[in-house]
């Protein structure tokens, strides 16, 4: 579902009505009478939707995570706010960038629009910027041929499954970020998908090496094996870049959540 789009028609509407009614209907009503209901319950929302649209297109919009792909950084239930202008400004609906702001840095976790369908949002980490080369061989990540310093956090226990997968912590440009590996899973990647550019892309049994290409982004889950990201589907365009998460601004069963993260 496009809610932007649901959104935006309502506010068009609304908004015809209510010119309807400050430029011509309000002067022919009698003084004191009451509004018709197209009035009430049309543009009298107008002001409302105005407001929310502006704030959910221009400023930030909340979601909520639905996938585990995240963890431990985000959990399943977390309902976050994301950055809708520090990537730039960009015109609801069609998604077009009006205004040059930041350029995604390694490390940020970012909403997008998955390339394969748009009309689902995903999260990830940034890790690969373009003309990045990025390789993930035996679990180990390397940018441009520099290892990325991985120190052991001991175990990650998920409660839904009685589980524990090893925990790490690494640091992608300025951000430190834990992130979750499973002895018992394979370093190679199994069925990529024939994503555009998938040439940028070697797999070999250990793994696999991209170059990323100019006008998109690398991304990876911090739970990596169980993450569909870039390493199955490719890269993100700059196009489908929605905005940077930075808060957690409610969790229905763990409320100490609450707060920014990395």
């Amino acid at each position: 579902m496009n809610f932007a789009l649901i959104l935006f028609l309502l506010l068009v509407a609304t908004g015809v009505l209510w010119l309807i009614d400050k430029l011509y209907a309000r002067k022919l009503r009698a003084p004191g009478a009451s509004e018709p209901w197209w009035v009430e319950y049309g543009a009298s929302f107008f002001p409302v939707i105005l407001a929310v649209f502006f704030l959910r297109s221009f400023l930030v919009e909340p979601f909520k995570i639905p996938s585990g792909s995240m963890i431990p950084t985000l959990l399943v239930g977390d309902f976050i706010l994301v950055n809708k202008y520090t990537y730039g400004i960009r015109l609801p609906v069609i998604n077009k960038k009006v205004v040059e702001m930041n350029a995604p840095a390694r490390g940020d976790v970012m909403v997008f629009r998955y390339p394969e369908n748009p009309s689902l949002d995903y999260i990830k980490r940034v890790v690969g910027l373009p003309g990045d080369t990025v390789a993930y061989f035996d679990k180990r990540l390397t940018i441009n041929g520099e290892p990325l310093e991985v120190a052991s956090e001991g175990e990650y226990v998920h409660l839904d499954r009685l589980y524990a997968s090893a925990q790490f912590s690494e640091k992608l440009g300025d951000v430190a970020h834990a992130f979750l590996n499973d002895a018992d899973k394979p370093a190679y990647v199994p069925q990529p998908k024939q994503f555009p550019q998938r040439e940028n892309c070697t797999y070999t049994n250990n793994g696999v090496r991209c170059t990323v290409p100019q006008g998109h982004y690398f991304v990876m889950g911090d739970n990596r094996d169980d993450s569909s990201d870039s390493r199955f589907w490719g890269f993100v365009p700059e196009q489908n870049i929605v905005g940077k998460a930075f808060m957690i601004w409610f969790n229905f069963n763990e409320p100490s959540r609450i707060g920014f993260f990395h």
